[in-house]
């Protein structure tokens, strides 16, 4: 049981801090400045659920890509371990990272009419970093106990993410900036933790590095 809620707790904070909704706030407020309070949380709920679907796929399917592409794991955790690092170190500056969206995506959002699909599912809440991190999560859920948990904590994600941008779409006027930007220094310092937890873990599983404990 504690290997479970351990577990439990390590992939909920992990994918909550890599989503980042609050830290999305400022983003989605821009690009829906002209849009009713309704469109904005019917957009918030398709672009949740996208994001949902989306992360759950490559959570069920990610050990399959590595046996069709002859990716080992020890190489994933590494690799996924040092873009899950680049974002982390952006988060601890307090600022969005070009690797879950570049300033063409996000300007070109501005303009559009709806953007539950893209930019907001893909890639703000479902890109390249979260994407990893589900990936990298299912492959330390070594029994199906854990793969459950894994699957609700996506989904809670998802609902958590709904609810933020449907109450600030809502109360758009009373968002505190320095608040945001404090909270994201604080995720980011925990991402970028696990990050370098993950590229250890790499390594030790690469033979490169001895006697180190796992992730989970």
């Amino acid at each position: 049981m504690p290997e479970l809620l351990h577990y439990a707790v390590l992939s909920f904070t992990s994918l909550f801090v890599i989503v980042d909704p609050v830290g999305l706030i400022p983003a989605f407020l821009v690009m829906t400045h002209s849009n009713t309070v309704r469109e904005r949380v019917v957009m918030s709920a398709i672009a949740a659920s996208l994001a949902f679907a989306i992360l759950l796929f490559f959570a069920l399917t990610g050990l399959r890509l590595f046996h069709v592409f002859g990716i080992t794991l020890a190489a994933f955790e590494i690799a996924g371990g040092i873009v899950l690092l680049l974002i982390g170190i952006d988060m601890l500056q307090a600022k969005r990272t070009p690797v879950r969206e570049t300033p063409a995506e996000e300007k070109e959002a501005a303009d559009k009419a709806d953007i539950a699909a893209t930019p907001l599912a893909v890639p703000m809440l479902a890109g390249p970093g979260a994407i990893t991190m589900v990936v990298l999560l299912s492959t330390q859920a070594a029994s199906v106990s854990q793969k459950f948990i894994l699957s609700v904590n996506i989904l809670l994600v998802a609902v958590i993410t709904f609810g933020v941008l449907a109450l600030v779409s809502y109360h758009a006027k009373k968002i505190s900036i320095i608040a945001l930007k404090i909270m994201a220094r604080l995720m980011g310092l925990l991402l970028t933790a696990v990050a370098v937890q993950f590229m250890l873990q790499g390594l030790a599983r690469a033979g490169v590095l001895h006697n180190l404990p796992g992730i989970v």
